[in-house]
């Protein structure tokens, strides 16, 4: 890649260059951010998984913009009209928006009156003007002075020196402001964004959900939006602009030209320039959204997981009762029923045998509870019953249940069983490996992002695929029970080799090794390059085989064990022996010391899950519904999505409660997920309960003040 392109990455992450090209290098070479970010440190200075993704975005944008530079050169080519210092100024320019208004003035373009000025002749007296060169325009045609003034008017919105001079104006004073479109003040729908039906706020201190909000409500026809700034301010900026390093115009002159100006402005560049500034802050304010669901979907999956035990799991419902299936260790379906203890049906005491008889028969470990209608009914309920000691339950988000049950995915796994089966398999499955399971379901269609229908789609996806393939990667996978759904977001496996693996596994039985991965088809080096360190095969006669340790580190880990005088599986699983190498013997120009930290790091964890342990929580048994709520109680509850205003949390009934981010702390919060991570358990105290908008609000004011006065 360009060297102008690399100096301008580096800057900007604040990196050296060498590690900026190396990152690209690899990036070139095929390999993915976890490999590069785990794998690859001596190459990029160890960069992490965060700086290494940062590249690869800017390299993409830079290979982007490489093209739509020799499109724009040969375009102006063909024209005629490419001179030595234009072709220099686009080549030398790393903004898209700037090379864009390099190119104005020779794109094509449709009939404007400038055009229409120029094919009747008034071209050469639109040069004198622009140039001050017009002395006395009083004794022009009237028609002729106005198409040249039509003229000048397009070559000042062309200028980008005068575009540049404008768009810093609008960015850094321009204001925002809304009004509720004539005819929708009593509109139910519009009445959702009321706060937006007179609102203003200088656009550079607007909060992103805010400027998406207002967006929704205008693509809904409910208010119009707008940039302002102060026209005076604007004008002069642009004179200033078409003035510099010019003949000082005689009045008569200058009035035309500030004609010009004022037609410029009012008719050509405010549009413009208001709509890219509108189109730059929504990107800005799309960033954001994406990075908080981001956030919030990294939490989701590395939630901890019950792991392989036998789980009976429960889709409750009134009407047509609750969906039960019973599923083995490894998540495989075993049976399922329907039982109804709730109204209208009742049938509370066979409910109550059935659940006795399925957990007897296929030995149940733990129970899962989907957590939308009816339960708490349902947990109350099977509470009731008989279990044996130690199987526990737990509730079980059913965000995006309904969306798996209906997928491509679930009618592969269960071709034979209805969407209310698949829905409560997927809930038993959330809870012995929320990250397994998940990975099936869209992101958006999970519950925990902000306007991510209304954000950038192709950025959302680049960011939420980039996210779940670093929790994939950074928890490893088991190479002999993972699906092909999972087995995609490995480093270096896409759908196809996913399959592959899976079809292999199903014709000659598990994995004995990782390198029994090179005779599945299409499974090259390169390929097992990038995955083998992030697969992990438990019970291998390779220790190192359940380690992200990369294979191509064995023989590094072998020379340590040989030269601390034990076998390998000594080495790895003692402590003591390892704690009396020095790492520095084994420095290389291959493995430095991040390198050689990592193994040791790794050998210290080895199979220890890095999600942590599933604890149980209870809501509290003395709220059903939001009218049992009052102001001053203590509830606890768990957080399930965090914005950029506040976070929303489960207190076990239908309604979810909002902790404003005012809220989150005795001191001030700028950032929410600062302070709450999804999935977090906590108490909050209520503050206000609206119920007839079903609204709850909650606070941790003074809550870390009241658990010490309680200890």
């Amino acid at each position: 890649m360009n060297s102008l392109y690399i100096d301008h990455i580096a800057r900007q992450l604040q990196v050296a260059a060498w590690q900026v090209e190396h990152c690209i290098g690899l990036f070139e070479e095929g390999a993915t951010v976890p490999f590069i970010s785990r794998y690859r440190k001596e190459r990029t200075g160890a960069l992490d998984e965060i700086q290494v993704a940062a590249v690869k975005h800017y390299f993409l944008r830079f290979t982007e913009l490489e093209k739509r530079k020799a499109a724009i050169l040969k375009s102006i080519e063909e024209q005629g009209q490419l001179t030595d210092a234009l072709r220099e100024a686009i080549e030398n320019e790393v903004d898209a928006q700037t090379v864009e208004d390099l190119y104005l003035p020779f794109r094509p373009k449709r009939r404007t009156r400038a055009s229409v000025a120029r094919e009747k002749g008034y071209g050469p007296l639109a040069d004198k003007l622009w140039a001050m060169e017009l002395d006395r325009p009083e004794r022009e045609d009237p028609e002729a002075l106005a198409g040249a003034r039509d003229i000048v008017a397009e070559m000042i919105s062309e200028s980008q020196p005068v575009r540049s001079q404008l768009r810093d104006l609008y960015q850094r004073w321009g204001t925002v402001v809304s009004h509720v479109a004539r005819g929708k003040e009593e509109d139910p729908e519009a009445l959702n964004y009321q706060n937006y039906f007179d609102f203003s706020q200088r656009l550079d201190r607007i909060p992103s959900h805010r400027l998406l909000a207002m967006l929704r409500a205008r693509s809904l026809d409910l208010v119009s939006v707008r940039v302002e700034v102060n026209p005076e301010h604007a004008i002069e900026r642009i004179e200033r602009k078409v003035y510099e390093k010019k003949r000082r115009p005689t009045s008569s002159c200058r009035e035309q030209v500030g004609m010009a100006v004022q037609d410029a402005y009012k008719r050509l560049l405010h549009p413009s320039i208001e709509n890219e500034t509108l189109a730059q802050a929504k990107e800005k304010a799309d960033i954001e959204a994406i990075r908080v669901f981001g956030e919030n979907l990294r939490e989701l999956l590395l939630a901890p997981p019950v792991g392989q035990k036998r789980t009976l799991a429960i889709d409750p419902g009134f009407r047509t009762g609750c969906k039960v299936v019973c599923l083995d260790a490894q998540g495989a379906l075993l049976h399922n029923d329907t039982i109804y203890p709730h109204p209208p049906v009742n049938e509370k005491i066979a409910a109550m045998k059935k659940i006795s008889s399925m957990v007897e028969a296929y030995k149940i470990e733990v129970i899962a509870i989907g957590n939308g209608t009816a339960s708490r009914e349902t947990e109350a309920f099977i509470k009731k019953v008989a279990l044996p000691e130690g199987v526990r339950v737990y509730s079980v988000s059913e965000d995006g249940a309904s969306v798996y049950s209906a997928s491509e995915v679930a009618r592969e796994e269960f071709p034979d069983y209805d969407v209310t089966v698949r829905g409560a398999v997927s809930i038993g499955r959330r809870l012995m490996d929320p990250l397994a399971e998940l990975v099936k379901i869209d992101p958006k269609s999970i519950g925990v992002g902000q306007y991510q229908h209304d954000v950038d789609q192709n950025l959302l996806r680049e960011r939420l695929d980039e996210t779940v393939e670093s929790c994939v990667n950074s928890v490893g996978i088991n190479l002999n029970t993972a699906s092909s759904w999972l087995l995609r977001y490995v480093s270096g496996i896409g759908p196809v080799i996913a399959r592959n693996i899976v079809d292999y596994r199903t014709k000659n039985g598990p994995f004995s090794s990782r390198n029994d991965l090179m005779n599945v088809s299409r499974l090259g080096a390169k390929v097992y390059e990038q995955c083998a360190g992030f697969l992990r095969i438990p019970g291998a006669a390779n220790p190192l085989d359940n380690t992200a340790v990369h294979p191509e580190r064995y023989a590094l880990v072998e020379k340590m064990a040989s030269d601390a005088g034990v076998p390998v599986s000594r080495f790895v699983e003692d402590a003591g022996v390892r704690s009396g190498v020095d790492l520095k013997r084994y420095v290389s120009t291959e493995a430095g010391m991040p390198t050689l930290g990592d193994i040791m790091a790794e050998l210290a964890k080895r199979g220890r899950d890095p999600r942590g342990s599933i604890h149980v929580f209870e809501f509290s048994q003395e709220i059903k519904s939001i009218e049992d709520i009052e102001v001053g109680m203590i509830l606890p509850c768990v957080v399930t999505n965090v914005t950029a205003f506040g976070a929303f949390v489960d207190i076990g009934i239908h309604e979810h409660g909002l902790i404003h981010v005012s809220q989150m702390a005795d001191k001030y919060v700028g950032d929410p997920s600062k302070v709450l991570k999804v999935h977090q358990q906590l108490e909050a105290r209520v503050i206000s309960v609206d119920l007839k908008r079903g609204r709850i609000g909650l606070s941790l004011k003074g809550m870390n003040k009241e658990r010490k006065d309680e200890r």
